[in-house]
């Protein structure tokens, strides 16, 4: 260790720093190893944050490897999500690489633990594999083929590769013990076939795959990884892991070490069930902001810098359920949010439900240039103007005909501040056939602007607005969480999803600066929440979705239920 190796925080930090002051390890490097069959959520976020900073602060290297080794799964399209999506949250890596580039040696290897009498070709079907390997408490069955001679074994193994057997005829299995405690270690598969589809990047070269358990540990050794970090689901592989490394003599092999994975409340993280979500139709698609992936987070509004946090907050565990994980509460991620963007979006004034306001002694025609700033918690950003005018807009729920108790926003003779621009008071309204108000009129007090009155009376609302004859209109898309259930990871998760996820508001008006926002560009509309411009904005035709409100009204349904 050196002076600037860090201070342990965590126990994956005091076993890397452990390795490097006893001389285990002279250097760091870790691997992101995602299988290029989907797109990253939150959950990998988690994991991809705790290698690349754990390799960053110890002034170590990260790769980022593929774990390309089913074809019939993996596709260009996710390797290049991947590598943007973790690009995104600021990840760097210092190469590039696929466990198929290892195929070859990987093969080696193989074939040099078969010649050790260590593996075995197999002919059993997949279900006399799977029925033959015992159970919990049970051994598991040898199989017939199990000691087959050296020369039998790679002879059947290049017939293997040479493409010679259909799929699901043989498989190549490790000899270690049927009998073991840890069923992993029951003669797990090497190698199985698969003739269709093509492989992604090596095409038909290749008609036999590695399992996970071969390629992992044996690729973390082909390039030099240190410390491979992994979820607790793999706890029980790692004996599995080491004996493979320790069967091929492999010097200096690296080490395995295991954490909690994340989940969150009022969320499903497995790629089975989003799939499900988005080839029923249950949401518009891999980047619908209500899901947990990256790019739909993205496009809700949600900042690297947001999930960072969450990350930090959360922190690294070893205890939790092995193949559940920790459970974080949504509430923590959405007040990230909540906090990164309070300090960096401008503020804009938009209404969602507009009501038009008249002010009745305002002078005709008169526009003024109003004067707002566009963060309080940001001098620098600087202020904007505002046009202001005879009519505006307010929210509908800004006025109440006939208020109920302790409402103080503006009905007939209440008097309230416009936001950076006059106290006006309601003296009347127009309503159409039905008896719905259509209009609210008012007076406004010229020597109140900017807010204050010069006689020193106070107002108790203040409220927003746009002028009418410079508003754009705008649709919102107001998104929230998609599930009801605090727990909905289960093969029931369709029962618990939220019917109100989103709600999509047409004709709303904006202030005219938000015209042409561009997609990605986030603001908090003044009083309402976080918005991002989505990608279907049109030019003068703006589309907003709602990032997050402004406080957790979850906690006051939860609070009501008696959770």
């Amino acid at each position: 260790m050196t002076d600037e190796t860090p201070k342990p925080t965590d126990f994956i930090r005091e076993a890397v720093a452990e390795d490097l002051r006893t001389g285990r390890f002279q250097s760091v490097r870790t691997r992101l190893p995602p299988e290029p069959n989907g797109y990253l959520h939150i959950g990998h976020a988690k994991a991809f944050l705790i290698d690349y900073l754990v390799a960053k602060e110890f002034g170590g290297a990260l790769d980022l490897r593929f774990d390309d080794t089913n074809p019939a799964k993996e596709e260009t399209e996710f390797v290049e999500a991947i590598m943007e999506d973790a690009r995104w949250l600021g990840i760097e890596w210092e190469k590039v690489i696929y466990s198929s580039d290892f195929f070859e040696l990987l093969y080696e290897w193989a074939v040099e633990l078969v010649k050790k009498g260590k593996a075995y070709v197999d002919d059993q079907s997949p279900e006399e594999v799977s029925r033959n390997r015992g159970t919990l408490t049970e051994p598991g069955v040898e199989s017939p083929y199990r000691n087959r001679s050296v020369e039998e074994n790679l002879d059947l193994l290049e017939r293997m590769k040479n493409g010679e057997f259909p799929d699901g005829s043989r498989v190549l299995r490790a000899k270690i013990d049927m009998a073991h405690g840890n069923m992993n270690m029951r003669d797990p598969i090497m190698y199985r076939i698969i003739h269709e589809p093509p492989h992604h990047r090596t095409g038909r070269k290749w008609c036999i795959y590695p399992m996970y358990d071969w390629a992992q540990g044996q690729n973390d050794a082909m390039h030099g990884v240190t410390h491979s970090l992994c979820s607790l689901e793999y706890l029980d592989h790692r004996p599995l892991y080491e004996w493979f490394l320790e069967a091929l003599e492999i010097p200096n092999p690296p080490r395995q070490i295991e954490f909690a994975r994340l989940n969150l409340n009022y969320t499903v993280l497995s790629k089975r069930h989003l799939r499900r979500l988005v080839e029923e139709g249950l949401v518009s698609g891999w980047d619908d902001p209500r899901m947990p992936t990256l790019r739909g987070m993205r496009r809700r509004g949600y900042t690297p810098e947001a999930i960072l946090d969450f990350n930090e907050r959360t922190g690294v565990s070893k205890s939790g359920v092995i193949n559940s994980g920790m459970m974080a509460d949504l509430a923590l991620l959405e007040a990230c949010v909540r906090d990164d963007l309070n300090r960096r979006a401008e503020r804009r004034m938009a209404v969602l439900k507009p009501l038009k306001l008249v002010i009745d002694n305002y002078p005709d025609g008169l526009v003024e240039e109003l004067e707002a700033v566009n963060n309080p918690e940001d001098e620098a950003a600087g202020t904007r103007s505002l046009p202001f005018a005879k009519e505006l807009y307010i929210e509908a729920d800004d006025f109440a005909e006939a208020p109920p108790p302790k409402y103080y926003r503006l009905y007939p003779g209440n008097e309230v501040r416009l936001r950076y621009a006059y106290f006006v008071t309601c003296t009347g309204v127009d309503k159409d056939a039905d008896g719905n108000v259509t209009a609210v009129h008012c007076t406004y007090d010229p020597s109140t602007r900017g807010g204050d009155a010069p006689d020193g009376r106070k107002v108790k609302s203040t409220i927003h607005w746009v002028s009418a004859k410079h508003a754009v209109q705008a649709e919102i898309r107001l998104y929230d969480r998609l599930f009801t259930d605090e727990n909905p990871d289960s093969d029931n998760f369709k029962e618990y999803i939220n019917p109100n996820s989103l709600q999509v508001l047409t004709g709303c008006m904006l202030e005219p600066t938000l015209a042409e926002a561009r997609p990605g560009e986030r603001f908090q509309f003044e009083r309402q929440g976080y918005f991002c411009a989505d990608p279907d904005s049109a030019p003068g035709k703006p589309v907003f979705n709602r990032t997050v409100a402004l406080r957790d009204t979850w906690a006051k349904i939860a609070q009501k239920q008696g959770k």
